[in-house]
């Protein structure tokens, strides 16, 4: 049975699965509101939508968490305020670090600097976590393509650093963190990912690359600027050794891990040279508004996060292409990491295997690594298809608009890059490993 066909079933109340109360379709209602105001709402009316997204997305938020809370279980929505303070915590403080790193230069960008940017930030994603390499890279790629900044750069951007980039290693992503909390060795990602990985980012970048040079000769022909030699100059250094405590603390499992996190990105905005915050038009809005809309998402999401493990058995996946598009497409929609782990537990599951035994993903990847392969690309490239899939994709647009950028819309987005871009992408990797 396919998901449509599971969606389909009008009212239905799955079986119960430990731990997960029973679920009706029309509980996912206030989700699909949610994500059909952020997508429409701001091309509709922008100054309408500016003022009023926190009473839509914490009403929304709201009504989910009192179901929940009074008619279902309060444990739930407790576990989810707690995976929403991790992860607020986490882009919050990497933002506040980040933000307080100037990286200058009087060069201006051309397509091979462009592309040189975009792969180091790539590889840059596996240290320092999609996240963190995003934050750090975002405001000087603007910067130094100010004059012609479009579209196009803000989605290459997406694509790579904040979400293909990542796909290397457990550090690089949530849900190959998740894995590798839950025993999945931390070698396995590398090697196992490495040529996907390459594959994907040579043809994003020659694609890119061939886009920006179409621009800059259009730009150039207008203006007539020599690009104009320049050396990097890097400011507020010492913000690196904050950023790197908070990327520590993300392997710490004691309740102390987002205090530590907040407590370093407060020092971090403390000791930041007062020049570079200027120079980086450092702000809290943008921040104030990924914690408000995803606030709500957090909790909307919660009755489909449930409908998805309650009927995971039903979907009929058995073959890793199965797993690949079914965990992906979700992942462009809903947070990664618990879909990560919703369809880890399915694929062993159907192997007659557990979650929460190391021991069993081990037999996993010894007989079936190509379904847990299927899995962790599909969670982790996926999440660059939306402005939601994954959180650096808003923070990053967030940044781009309070800097002045006009940004697509969450539509426009997938029709013009999405869609046309990472389609074919998506498909010529399912042909070539999990067809």
């Amino acid at each position: 049975m396919s998901i449509l066909a599971v969606i389909a079933v009008p009212g239905s109340v799955q079986a119960a699965v430990p731990g997960i109360p029973p679920v009706r379709a029309w509980m996912m209602l206030p989700f699909l509101a949610l994500l059909l105001a952020i997508a429409i709402a701001p091309f509709a009316n922008r100054r309408w939508w500016e003022r009023h997204y926190p009473k839509v997305s914490l009403g929304l938020g709201f009504a989910v968490l009192s179901y929940y809370s009074f008619l279902i279980d309060y444990r739930r929505m407790l576990e989810t305020g707690l995976d929403y303070f991790s992860f607020i915590s986490l882009i919050g403080s990497l933002f506040v670090a980040a933000g307080g790193i100037l990286i200058h230069t009087e060069r201006r960008a051309t397509p091979a600097l462009n592309t040189l940017i975009l792969g180091v930030g790539a590889v840059l994603s596996n240290i320092l976590g999609t996240t963190g390499a995003s934050m750090l890279l975002i405001r000087p790629f603007i910067r130094i393509n100010r004059q012609r900044f479009s579209g196009f750069h803000l989605a290459f951007f997406i694509f790579a650093v904040s979400n293909i980039g990542g796909a290397l290693t457990p550090i690089g992503d949530p849900p190959l963190l998740i894995g590798y909390l839950k025993g999945v060795p931390f070698h396995w990602t590398i090697l196992s990912i490495w040529r996907i990985w390459l594959l994907a980012l040579i043809l994003l970048l020659a694609l890119f690359y061939a886009l920006d040079s179409i621009s800059y000769r259009r730009w150039n022909a207008l203006h007539q600027h020599p690009a104009a030699p320049g050396r990097i100059h890097v400011h507020g250094g010492r913000n690196f050794v904050f950023l790197l405590i908070i990327l520590a603390a993300v392997f710490t499992t004691t309740p102390a891990r987002e205090i530590i996190m907040i407590a370093a990105a407060a020092a971090a905005y403390r000791f930041a040279r007062k020049d570079a915050l200027r120079a980086n038009e450092f702000s809290f809005e943008p921040i104030r508004e990924v914690a408000i809309l995803f606030a709500g998402i957090f909790a909307t999401m919660v009755p489909a996060l449930d409908w998805l493990n309650l009927n995971a058995p039903r979907f009929g996946l058995t073959t890793p292409g199965q797993f690949y598009w079914s965990s992906g497409l979700l992942s462009s929609v809903l947070d990664n990491a618990p879909t990560y782990l919703n369809f880890l537990s399915a694929a062993l599951g159907l192997h007659g295997l557990a979650l929460d035994d190391p021991g069993q993903i081990a037999l996993l990847i010894a007989r079936h690594s190509r379904f847990l392969l299927a899995i962790s690309v599909g969670c982790v490239f996926f999440g660059a298809a939306t402005y939601i899939g994954n959180g650096p994709n808003f923070m990053v647009k967030s940044i781009a608009e309070h800097l002045g950028i006009k940004c697509p819309s969450f539509f426009g987005f997938i029709l013009r890059y999405s869609l046309p871009i990472l389609s074919p992408l998506f498909l010529l990797i399912w042909f070539v490993f999990f067809r």
